[in-house]
């Protein structure tokens, strides 16, 4: 798909006004922030297009046309307290076992290969890990698992001079993907702000690598953000992946509160625009951890954002304390919730919204159906060269 803000076909009856913009500009003191409008004219818009952001639908718009669920409140934390909440049924998960996860841990260890499954302990590693022949997969984290920045929410290892990357990663982990046999996996890394370009070469190389061992192979990469260094972004959107994610992780005005001082909010929309940008084919994807204290209005704002740096695919999911020495949660979202927050996302044009209490950024089921977008752009592009 060319062009970095293409709006997908409304769906719902009050979006029919926005069907080539969607997003409100976002206003502080009564006026619209500027980086707004730079960014319109960037990504093209007309200004019939502006005008309709700007008068677009609000949260009381969605509320009225989807069914909005109301949340019990022991399922919040009150202001000042400071006992953690009860772990609800829906977030209970069985202990990861089985003949597959057995075996793809061992090859794991064997290949000196870390997993952001493990280092971030995701209550999906048992789903993903111990599927069936051909579907069971990892995602794995590029470049040790040390990180040099300090997240509220992550249980990542952190240290201001990780060990070097190992310049045999790249081939190590193009042979780990032909042992498995699978047809989509999901790189990611650390953050390494000690590195001259974050690591972005590096990244590159193993995509590239990746691509030469098995062509049809389908790869994602999640990236940190390179310190805002866009000269990052464009070495690896350009080196042959066919999904690029970068995760705002939270709203716009918790940035400060969850996120390493170095990470901010507009940096990460940046590196997601400017993706885009660089490989228009490329699908753009971002993530959402709901639960730490944002307002629904804060969300459908930062769904807005996304949609406006041409984001195409995005997910939201519940935020869990990984260790007591970690950030509290502050709400516990439910599945209703969540289910709204689908229906949003869906009306707003992205053409992927996985919205539940444990998704996570890359997960299998999520795989299989953008191996389903991909695969079926590719083969349009065929047909129209062919034409």
């Amino acid at each position: 798909m060319a062009g970095c803000c293409r709006v997908f076909p409304a769906r719902g009856n009050m979006l029919s006004c926005l069907s080539e913009g969607l997003l409100l500009p976002r206003r502080t003191a009564g006026r619209p922030v500027a980086s707004f409008s730079t960014c319109a004219t960037r990504n093209g818009l007309s200004q019939e297009q502006r005008d309709r952001i700007a008068s677009g639908p609000g949260l009381d718009d969605f509320i009225r046309d989807h069914n909005y669920p109301e949340e019990p409140e022991d399922l919040q934390r009150k202001k000042g307290e400071r006992q953690r909440l009860r772990l609800p049924s829906w977030l209970t998960v069985n202990v990861p076992a089985g003949e597959n996860y057995t075996r793809l841990k061992k090859s794991l260890r064997r290949l000196n290969l870390s997993t952001v499954c493990e280092e971030a302990r995701c209550p999906n590693i048992g789903e993903c890990w111990g599927g069936e022949e051909g579907t069971a997969t990892a995602t794995i984290m590029l470049m040790g698992d040390t990180c040099t920045r300090g997240c509220r929410f992550c249980s990542v290892k952190t240290a201001r001079a990780p060990p070097p990357p190992d310049p045999n990663e790249p081939q190590n982990t193009a042979q780990a993907i032909a042992e498995w046999g699978v047809d989509y996996i999901v790189l990611t890394s650390v953050d390494r702000d000690d590195l001259p370009d974050g690591g972005a070469k590096h990244f590159a190389d193993t995509v590239r690598e990746l691509k030469r061992r098995k062509p049809e192979i389908l790869v994602e990469c999640l990236t940190p953000d390179f310190r805002g260094s866009l000269d990052g972004v464009a070495e690896i959107a350009t080196s042959g992946l066919n999904v690029y994610a970068h995760n705002i992780e939270t709203v716009e005005e918790l940035q400060w509160l969850v996120r390493d001082p170095r990470a901010n909010y507009r940096q990460s929309l940046n590196v997601l625009e400017h993706a885009k940008k660089s490989c228009p084919d490329v699908l753009t994807k971002s993530s959402i951890m709901l639960g730490m204290g944002e307002t629904d209005g804060q969300i459908l704002q930062a769904m807005k954002d996304l949609r406006l740096a041409g984001v195409e695919c995005v997910t939201l999911g519940q935020y869990m304390q990984p260790t007591k020495r970690h950030m509290k949660v502050t709400k516990y979202v439910t599945p209703e919730k969540f289910d709204f927050w689908q229906k949003v996302g869906d009306d707003l044009g992205f053409v992927y919204t996985a919205s539940a209490p444990l998704v996570r950024s890359s997960y299998k089921a999520g795989e299989l159906f953008l191996t389903n977008v991909v695969r079926g752009r590719q083969a349009d592009r065929l047909k129209t060269a062919d034409e």
